[in-house]
């Protein structure tokens, strides 16, 4: 079996969410560690006074990716920003850039979600869900795809005692609900909602687990596989150890402890905090995506899912936080 920088070598990668905390990491990862990748495609969302191209740069410019700079000072000749909005049909992508993405593209990650908690069941559904279908049916048409890579959660079935690695049914049809939210007005979906996720706690688990099915359902004639990271904290060795973005999650809580700022918390001090090192789930998915891809002929057809956490083996609890 060929080495993980030898199966890269020559590809064309495609990346949503690589301006995301993770996929800044995977897209450091993958041209660091795999020199001989032939370009990286990056999804991003232009915005009104940067154009993708100049967002790209201003994020290959901070702190993450001192050390690529460093080994390989040209690695900015292998990106490739595309201007895309995940939210819009055909993913706004030109018929330039869709022809483009269908006759080079080898690998595709789908990082892009939105993680907050409390947002609205139409917009959750609308990245994680519609936008994840409007993906997989661009890697349908790619002509070199090899592997499709899905980044789900270990908690789009928290309302399981047990989770298998396997796409679990569905609560609803999401092609149902999808058809549903376009008569609906916005009160009356708010009203639903929490009918709709019943024993999930937020819209987040609920259409992440909608989007598993999608991608099965969709995605059948794709060689795919599904990563369900925890609760992703910061960099454990690499590029360097303690790297995070943002104070979201775990590492607010952590810091606002540490400062003496958050002196309670409702929580079970029994309680597992599954977390887990950005750098650890990106390996994790950069071997998953070689796996899947040196066996594509060989493996069994069903989708692989690859729980990726650390509660079972090294448990951490809510009640050592401070």
């Amino acid at each position: 079996m060929i080495s993980i920088p030898e199966f890269y070598r020559g590809k064309n990668v495609l990346i949503t969410g690589a301006t995301g905390f993770m996929g800044k990491v995977l897209l450091e990862k993958l041209l660091r560690s795999c020199p001989g990748i032939k370009a990286v495609y990056v999804l991003v969302r232009p915005k009104a006074e940067q154009k993708p191209q100049e967002r790209v740069a201003e994020m290959m410019s901070c702190k993450l990716f001192d050390r690529l700079r460093e080994e390989q000072p040209q690695c900015a000749q292998k990106l490739v920003a595309v201007s895309s909005e995940l939210t819009q049909p055909e993913l706004d992508l030109s018929k330039e850039d869709q022809d483009m993405l269908i006759d080079s593209i080898d690998i595709v990650f789908h990082c892009a979600a939105t993680v907050r908690f409390n947002e609205s069941l139409r917009d959750a559904m609308q990245l994680n869900v519609i936008a994840t279908r409007q993906m997989v049916h661009l890697a349908q048409r790619m002509k070199k795809l090899e592997v499709f890579i899905h980044v789900s959660t270990a908690y789009a079935n928290c309302n399981r005692k047990h989770i298998e690695e396997v796409v679990y049914p569905p609560p609803v049809d999401p092609r149902k609900l999808i058809e549903s939210l376009e008569w609906m007005d916005d009160g009356l979906v708010n009203d639903i909602t929490p009918k709709l996720i019943g024993d999930r706690p937020n819209t987040y688990t609920y259409t992440k687990a909608l989007a598993e099915y999608v991608v099965q359902q969709e995605g059948s004639k794709l060689n795919i596989a599904i990563v369900r990271p925890s609760i992703v904290g910061a960099s454990w060795k690499e590029p360097f150890p303690g790297w995070i973005d943002n104070f979201n999650g775990p590492s607010g809580l952590f810091i606002a402890a540490g400062k003496g700022i958050l002196r309670t918390m409702r929580a079970s001090n029994n309680a597992v905090a599954d977390l887990i090192p950005v750098d650890v789930v990106v390996n994790h998915t950069v071997a998953a995506a070689w796996y899947s891809g040196v066996n594509r002929y060989s493996r069994p057809k069903n989708i692989l899912v690859y729980n990726c956490t650390t509660g079972g083996t090294n448990p951490f609890h809510w009640g050592e936080v401070g």
